[in-house]
Order: C-alpha cells, then structure tokens, then sequence
C-alpha cells in the first residue's frame, strides 16, 4: 500500500457533477469520499450504516424525520463550513444545498448514496476514484 498525501482542493477540481461521491481514500472498510452538492436530494436512510457529512466549503441544509411521541416530526438543521453532522441508521434525512457544497463522507464501503432508495436517477453504484 502506497502512503501518500492528499490535497482535498485539487481532489474537489476534478468532480464535474453533483450528487456524485468519488472515492478519495480508504481505510478500515471505510471509504473516505469526495461530493459536490447542490439544490435538493431525495429522502432516505441506511439500514445498516451511520452516515457522516462534514462540510469543506459552503453550507447546507439536512431535513431529518425522526418519531417524536409517535408521531413524524421534520427537523432542519443548518451544517456549516468547518461542522459535520452524523446520520445515525434508520434515520431519514434529506439534504438540500442553496449553493454549491464540498462535503467530505466517511462510509463503510457497502454505503449506497441513495440508502434504502436504490432505484433513484440519484443512485451511485460505481464510484470514481480520484
């Protein structure tokens, strides 16, 4: 195995598309993963996996539905340059970027995008490693 170092800026330049992660580095069945965001995604959730957003550039917006005395209750929380947020499983959630986002996610390598929602246009099953 190669150790080397990654610049996080020249890896953001090379992502052409939104909603599209890229792998960017592993470790530990984990996937360290690169994504431009921008404007709304779909609702999900993971079954089996945490999820973590941390925001490189910009700020975005993660709708969450969570059981609150039996009820759905839908909550937005505001993610901030230099601030994560992690997904616990079985939540739904959905984020939504007014500008461009740079996230960084760190994922076991069975995390689908799209969670539960593997038949979505948004749906990434073979990433781009860069």
């Amino acid at each position: 195995m190669e150790i080397k170092v990654v610049n996080i800026k020249e890896k953001f330049e090379l992502i052409k598309e939104f909603w599209s992660p890229h792998i960017a580095g592993e470790f530990n069945e984990n996937y360290i993963k690169f994504a431009k965001i921008k404007g709304e995604f779909i609702w999900y959730h993971h079954k089996d996996e945490d999820e973590m957003f941390l925001v490189i550039k910009g700020k975005f917006d993660m709708h969450l539905k969570t059981e609150k005395f039996g009820k759905t209750v839908e909550n937005i929380l505001t993610i901030n340059e230099g601030e994560f947020i992690v997904i616990p499983k079985g939540v739904e959630h959905k984020p939504v970027a007014k500008e461009e986002v740079h996230l960084l996610l760190i994922e076991p390598k069975t995390t689908i995008n799209t969670g539960n929602e593997k038949n979505s246009k948004l749906t990434k099953t073979n990433l781009k490693t860069i």
